[in-house]
């Protein structure tokens, strides 16, 4: 199983600079604007077994310090070494802790990033309240999976029927925002999120 996870990781690697602009883009007027100054300012976290983006993140200055939170804990070797080969073991920190966060401190981070949140109930229950409870006044999280509206066509031809095949059997099953909206009616998170259904399907929360 983890193993998939791993190859699944390293085959999105060409998809992760077209997905950190979707990213940036929705990152840079929540930095502007609340409790966050300047667009390069704050913790940027990478959430879950399919962590990966935060790479491109940094290199484009997007933060000031960085995390990787993973789960299951048979991924923090898999992390480790990726952090190692990229020269990264200073730079981003490894975080082993569990979907709820529990290592993750109230209102400590200004940008979550977490792939494959909504689609792998038999790895983890994701619960969009844990990434509200994190993020700081003025932060935003971007939860949820596809290849993004900036990806190229090229790109995502070139390795979408392997993406499928893995998911699958890694277990990835079907959501619909309707599902989404159900999952958070009536919780405080529900009037701080939105959906967005350009390149894949995706919540975004801003606090």
């Amino acid at each position: 199983m983890f193993s998939l996870i791993r190859q699944i990781n390293l085959l999105w690697e060409p998809v992760y600079p077209y997905l950190s602009q979707q990213i940036r883009e929705m990152y840079y007027p929540a930095a502007v604007s609340g409790a966050v100054s300047g667009c390069s300012v704050g913790l940027v976290l990478d959430v879950g077994p399919f962590a990966g983006v935060i790479f491109d993140l940094k290199e484009k200055g997007v933060g000031t310090s960085f995390a990787i939170a993973a789960f299951p804990r048979q991924m923090s070797d898999f992390f480790q070494q990726e952090l190692k080969m990229r020269n990264e073991a200073g730079g981003i920190s490894l975080i082993e802790t569990d979907p709820a966060l529990a290592c993750i401190r109230d209102n400590t981070v200004d940008l979550l990033v977490f792939r494959g949140a909504l689609f792998f109930p038999s790895l983890f229950h994701t619960d969009l309240a844990v990434m509200y409870r994190v993020l700081k006044a003025g932060g935003i999280a971007f939860v949820g999976g596809g290849f993004g509206k900036y990806t190229p066509s090229s790109i995502i031809e070139d390795i979408s029927a392997e993406s499928r095949d893995l998911n699958l059997k890694i277990g990835k099953t079907s959501v619909t925002a309707d599902e989404i909206w159900r999952s958070v009616r009536g919780r405080e998170v529900e009037a701080h999120m939105e959906i967005i259904t350009e390149g894949g399907l995706w919540v975004v929360i801003r606090k």
